[in-house]
């Protein structure tokens, strides 16, 4: 038995309970992870609240799809993971199907990761998600070159962060965007070359001075809704609008017919294009790894929880406040 976070209704962080479950063992393209440590995700509050994409098919049911740990058996068509290794998983499969909230888990092995040496379980359960999922827009998708701009918006969180270092690491410039002042100075911080505050400033008007009338090659979006209809006009001939999160919860139109159908490409990303495809995981892996090892990657942990305290973190993070990744540690 092993004790794990189950919903068995949506609603709010309350719904959560912590229950002892039999795991079982890993079927033949799977594994068992003791988990040290679980990085939370929005993702996670809008599933449990049944906002997300996927709606869920079935209750009780688990969630969380980053984790740290170390394996604890391999199924029969398993290979290069050894018992003892330590490893982090990575989002790479339906929450319907998997979850990582709790002591013991059985995960696709496609989904997990060898994590780099000296990197301890809260940094293992931070950095994947937010970095894969920042070279995967920013660079496979996205072709983000040396001296481009990229606005990166809600770039506070986890993956905002990660992207304004990605964009670094390649040479481009990062815009970040905030709603209000208070984290103007910890993005700055983060290594933002500009930060314009959504609530003071026009977004438009300062990317297109910051760029001297040009736009920026790509807007990083993780809000959607409405907005893209300004954030639109931030964008350089031929640039592209990249919705990757839904935070605004409303409906998104396409901006290109109301703004005179300029040179405008304007699509969705997720997380799955990079860790569902073998080959761009493999050069993402190595891409994090080797920023990581260079020190260009420094994940950003805000605060830490322990596992009894899963409903206070979900409630902090529907708060809002966080600058970084919430991580959730398991069994110390």
């Amino acid at each position: 038995m092993a004790r794990t976070v189950r919903f068995h209704e949506v609603g709010g962080p309350e719904v959560l309970r912590l229950e002892d479950v039999e795991v079982g063992e890993p079927g033949p393209d799977e594994v068992a992870i003791r988990v040290e440590a679980i990085g939370l995700n929005r993702a996670e509050v809008m599933f449990r609240s049944g906002q997300y994409i996927e709606p869920v098919k079935r209750f009780p049911t688990g969630l969380g799809s980053e984790a740290a740990g170390v394996i604890d058996a391999v199924g029969a068509h398993v290979t290069g993971f050894e018992i003892g290794a330590p490893v982090s998983v990575v989002p790479a499969f339906s929450m319907n199907d998997y979850g990582v909230y709790g002591e013991r888990v059985i995960v696709p092995a496609a989904a997990v990761v060898h994590r780099p040496e000296g990197l301890d379980a809260v940094a293992g359960a931070a950095v994947w998600m937010p970095y894969l999922t920042s070279y995967g827009a920013l660079v496979e998708v996205g072709a983000l070159r040396a001296g481009d701009t990229v606005v990166i918006t809600a770039a506070s969180s986890s993956v905002g962060l990660a992207a304004i270092q990605t964009a670094l690491r390649v040479g481009a410039v990062p815009i970040a965007t905030t709603r209000t002042a208070a984290k103007k100075d910890a993005l700055l911080a983060a290594g933002a070359a500009h930060v314009v505050v959504t609530e003071e400033e026009d977004v438009v008007a300062r990317v297109l001075d910051l760029t001297g009338g040009r736009g920026a090659e790509l807007v990083f979006d993780a809000i959607a809704g409405p907005g893209v209809m300004e954030l639109a006009k931030a964008v350089a001939a031929g640039g592209t609008l990249m919705e990757y999160g839904v935070l605004s919860g409303e409906p998104t139109p396409y901006p290109g017919i109301a703004l005179g159908m300029p040179a405008l490409n304007m699509r969705t990303y997720t997380l799955f294009e990079t860790t569902g495809d073998p080959q761009r995981l493999r050069r993402g892996e190595a891409f994090v790894a080797s920023g990581l090892r260079s020190g260009a990657f420094k994940p950003v942990v805000d605060r830490v929880f322990d596992l009894e305290e899963i409903v206070e973190a979900h409630r902090y993070m529907e708060a809002g406040a966080q600058v970084g990744k919430i991580v959730v540690r398991v069994g110390q």
